[in-house]
């Protein structure tokens, strides 16, 4: 069967398959692979330190028709890895890419800063007491994409939202090979609230104005409430566009 099966089993993902489909069926199997191969797929599984080779096929392009309504973002293995982030799936960041998409949710667009404005008056309006939304960010003139998981609401009160289950991102090139993605460390300080501000979680990711109804003029990025540094840098910088997005189970 070994040699039967050896010119179909070079055309087959197998680093593109979750954990669970590897244990029921690769595992029962594993004789019938190069013992190197099942090797690094164990590790791929197994072990957060390890990487993939060169020679990993990637897996099958998906299309974003129908899934979400996103201009930032340009590559649905970003949407995957949050979504695998979210319902706590990730075990090997360095491998999140090779997976098989994993799009459980619809993403409905509630805010475009290039549609709908920079102020944060109309972020209120429009975010709101709505819960379990994501925030993309594009740094003005790169291709940095860097933003955050909120589960609970958004309002306008003087206060700290407090949850465990949030966390912040970075992606550079518009590509999840270099992502870095943190979770909350201070859960009592997890998002903040205030009318003059945008979407800020915690005191990492600050985007804010001098009043509700000018443009954002602080933008900054720095390691304070969450386990992770996003940026290398502390400086405040521009943003290109910012997305706001609400997602439910598709």
């Amino acid at each position: 069967m070994e040699n039967t099966l050896q010119h179909c089993l070079s055309l087959i993902r197998f680093f593109s398959l979750s954990s669970k489909e590897f244990l029921q069926k690769v595992r029962p199997h594993k004789k019938l692979l190069r013992r190197q191969l099942y090797e690094d797929l164990l590790n791929s599984h197994l072990d957060p330190d390890s990487e993939p080779t060169n020679n990993v096929t990637f897996p099958r392009s998906i299309r974003f028709d129908g899934i979400v309504e996103l201009k930032i973002v340009k590559n649905l293995n970003i949407i995957s890895t949050i979504s695998r982030r979210i319902d706590k799936m990730i075990i090997n960041n360095k491998f999140d890419h090779l997976r098989e998409s994993y799009l459980p949710y619809k993403f409905q667009l509630l805010l475009r800063g290039s549609r709908d404005g920079f102020t944060p008056k109309k972020f209120h309006e429009l975010c709101n007491d709505k819960h379990d939304t994501i925030t993309f960010i594009k740094v003005k003139g790169t291709d940095e994409i860097f933003g955050g998981y909120n589960p609970i609401i958004w309002n306008t009160s003087d206060s700290w939202g407090k949850t465990k289950d949030s966390f912040i991102f970075s992606f550079k090139d518009n590509n999840v090979k270099d992502a870095i993605i943190s979770n909350i460390r201070n859960t009592s300080c997890a998002v903040h609230y205030y009318y003059t501000n945008g979407p800020c979680f915690g005191s990492d990711i600050i985007i804010g104005a001098s009043s509700e109804s000018v443009n954002y003029n602080t933008i900054k990025c720095r390691k304070f409430y969450y386990e992770k540094k996003i940026r290398d840098t502390e400086d405040s910088f521009l943003i290109e566009d910012y997305e706001v997005h609400q997602i439910t189970k598709g």
